[in-house]
């Protein structure tokens, strides 16, 4: 496991306490764990939601080729 110190201002260390005494996670660290954890999978969905938007092609390749001319 790897150890990051990172600085944060007032407002998000007095957020990351609030979250811990609301029982929120055991500590600080596990309440920076949990938002980084949920912030990877919004990433992921985002990026899922994005590449659906994507057009897909099909056909023969030298046919689609002659589309992007």
């Amino acid at each position: 496991m790897t150890t990051l110190s990172i600085p944060i201002n007032n407002e998000l260390a007095e957020f990351i306490d609030r979250m811990v005494k609301a029982g929120k996670g055991s500590n600080k660290a596990d309440i920076v764990r949990r938002a980084l954890r949920e912030y990877e999978e919004n990433e992921i969905v985002r990026t899922i939601l994005q590449a659906q938007k994507e057009p897909i092609l099909r056909g023969d390749l030298r046919d689609l080729m002659k589309k992007f001319k």
